[in-house]
C-alpha cells in the first residue's frame, strides 16, 4: 500500500519512485561533502563585515 501512494504520488510530480530513490541516495552520499563544503564558506566568510549593525526591520526586509 505504501509503495503505491509513493508511485502515485511521484507520478503526479512527473518522476518515478525509482528517480526518487536515485536522488535520495545521492544526496544521503554527498551529504558529508555538502558539510564540509559549507564548513568551508563559513571559514573563507569569517572576515565578511558589513559594515555596520543592522536593525530588525532591515534585517527582515525582502
Amino acid at each position: 500500500m505504501l509503495i503505491k501512494r509513493a508511485r502515485e504520488k511521484a507520478r503526479q510530480e512527473n518522476t518515478s519512485l525509482n528517480q526518487l530513490v536515485r536522488d535520495w541516495i545521492k544526496k544521503y552520499v554527498n551529504r558529508d561533502n555538502i558539510d564540509s563544503e559549507y564548513e568551508s564558506l563559513m571559514e573563507n566568510m569569517a572576515d565578511v563585515k558589513a559594515g555596520r549593525k543592522f536593525s530588525r526591520n532591515e534585517m527582515n526586509e525582502r
